[in-house]
């Protein structure tokens, strides 16, 4: 082989690999598993070219939104891989669950919308829906109750 032909080819080599490294830890490496607790807001099955399952778990506690001023409630946004925990989250809307999950640094359209993957359930119980009753006091008005 001429050495022309000999640098193309390692050139070309160092370059299908590195691709295929940065392919795996973009979207195959797991960078981190844990667990998240909340209520579960909504599952749905939607997409144009690759159907996924999409959640959003509404977590206890409040956030600040960096720059902002503003507090909005934790949200967690995740997909579903996996048909029957999808479809037993589908059932369990409203209530407070615990998931497992495995995060990703990137998403596939195959996979779902979202970098964090749900692939389990640990519990699942009512959420506390106990309502406060506050009475309405009487204005000097003489207007009474609402």
């Amino acid at each position: 082989m001429k050495t022309k032909t000999k640098i193309i080819t390692i050139a070309s080599a160092v370059l299908v690999l590195a691709l295929a490294g940065f392919i795996f830890f973009r979207f195959y490496f797991v960078f981190g598993e844990g667990v998240k607790a909340g209520q579960l807001n909504q599952v749905m099955y939607k997409g144009y070219v690759f159907k996924t399952y999409e959640g959003r778990l509404i977590q206890s506690g409040f956030k600040n939104q960096k720059g902002t001023n503003s507090i909005q409630s934790n949200e967690f946004n995740f997909s579903v891989v996996d048909k029957e925990v999808a479809d037993s989250l589908m059932r369990c809307s409203g209530k407070t669950v615990e998931l497992h999950y495995k995060e990703y640094l990137g998403a596939l359209p195959w996979r779902g919308m979202e970098k964090y993957i749900v692939d389990g359930i640990l519990s699942v119980r009512e959420s506390d829906n106990s309502t406060t009753v506050i009475p309405i006091q009487a204005d000097d008005a003489g207007l009474g109750q609402i």
